[in-house]
């Protein structure tokens, strides 16, 4: 059960969502005491609990996969065996049918994207007080333990899959291809004079579009799981104030907790989609 305690319902919040930042100090490089602390590291702060916790959730996932790979067997499987066969298959028939090129990186791509997100959206359901009350003892006073409300993480995810788009368009399609692609359309041309004005038009409109892409792509993620993690805040601060209100925490953040679990596989499966679909847009010709 979460509880404020003493400290006032803002500083609760402002608490829930501080990350363990490591970054340069006036007295040197070392892990921020403060938010003020945290604001003077500027732009090499490093957010060391949402690096932990992404590598950890990403260690996962490949240790488990791997082990059922190995122990994968023609027979009749096991119950944790059926269960990746089955994510193997959902995502593979995704692929399918929203890819239309032909690249291998593909569809393991798309599994990895899925897991992992899945993993770092499903810390959410972990009580919000329980592993910062535990680090706490231990003199760690700020963490957050949901690596996808840390903007930082969602842009390096999709920054990730936007670079392999570019690399595949260009790969693909030539650079003269992917540089037709961005001054030809949308709009076009016979006469000489027009194209070459028409040039920066489509450029600037065609930018646009491609550096939406992953700031879309990471912005929905973050948001979701941002506002869920919120959500979580606030009902826990319902915890301690008096029974009743304990009680109606609980049933509050039962009926959140289930909701909840839809949520965060949404969320994964639609990074995992708008993945595929960006490759499939950088294997395609117009």
């Amino acid at each position: 059960m979460a509880t404020a305690g003493t400290v006032t319902s803002s500083e609760y919040i402002r608490h829930h969502l501080t990350n363990l930042t490591f970054g340069p100090k006036a007295d040197g490089w070392g892990i921020a005491h403060s938010a003020e602390e945290i604001a003077e590291m500027g732009f090499w702060a490093m957010h060391l609990d949402s690096m932990f916790w992404s590598i950890a959730t990403g260690a996962l996932f490949i240790w488990f996969f791997s082990r059922m790979a190995k122990k994968a067997t023609s027979g009749v499987p096991s119950t944790a065996q059926g269960f990746v066969e089955m994510i193997v298959g959902f995502i593979d028939d995704n692929v399918q049918s929203s890819f239309n090129g032909k690249n291998d990186i593909v569809a393991p791509l798309a599994l990895t994207i899925f897991c992992w997100v899945f993993m770092m959206n499903f810390m959410d359901l972990i009580p919000v007080d329980l592993i910062p009350w535990i680090l706490d003892k231990i003199g760690i006073h700020y963490q957050k333990v949901v690596p996808s409300t840390d903007p930082n993480v969602t842009f390096g995810m999709s920054i990730g899959v936007f670079l392999l788009m570019i690399y595949y368009s260009i790969k693909v399609k030539g650079p003269g291809g992917f540089a037709s692609e961005l001054t030809m359309h949308p709009f076009e041309s016979n006469n000489i004079v027009l194209k070459i004005l028409f040039l920066p038009i489509n450029l600037f409109l065609e930018g646009v579009g491609l550096i939406a892409k992953p700031v879309s792509h990471s912005l929905r993620l973050f948001g979701n799981m941002y506002a869920g993690e919120m959500i979580f805040i606030l009902i826990s601060l319902m915890f301690g104030s008096s029974i009743i209100l304990s009680i109606s925490g609980g049933a509050l953040q039962f009926v959140w907790a289930v909701f909840h679990i839809l949520v965060i596989t949404l969320q994964a499966f639609i990074f995992m989609v708008l993945t595929v679909v960006y490759m499939d847009m950088a294997h395609s010709h117009h």
